[in-house]
């Protein structure tokens, strides 16, 4: 089994807004110390809703197969998406925004 990757306690983080359907999410990402992806979260304005509650497992299983050693375009390419290819999850549209 692959060790898990320890993150550093500080490390840089970038925040930003998606849309996906009619909810808007707010995501943050970490990187490893290389400058890589390390973490996602995910969360939208209604605590306690499906939608919420679904985006922030997304992000938290995103993470840790990152910090496994899980390959950023594995994920990727394993994410729902519609007829026209476009992301129909908000973890896909985090990550096809953000590009490494």
């Amino acid at each position: 089994m692959t060790a898990r990757a320890r993150l550093p306690n500080r490390r840089m983080t970038e925040t930003f807004e998606i849309r996906v359907g009619t909810l808007r999410y707010v995501v943050s990402i970490g990187r490893f110390t290389d400058g890589n992806l390390a973490e996602v979260f995910i969360t939208n304005g209604k605590a306690g809703s499906d939608s919420d509650a679904n985006a922030r497992d997304a992000g938290d299983h995103h993470s840790i197969a990152l910090q496994y050693g899980v390959p950023l375009e594995v994920i990727r390419h394993a994410l729902l998406r519609d007829p026209r290819g476009n992301a129909s999850t908000p973890l896909g549209a985090a990550l096809g925004r953000h590009r490494p």
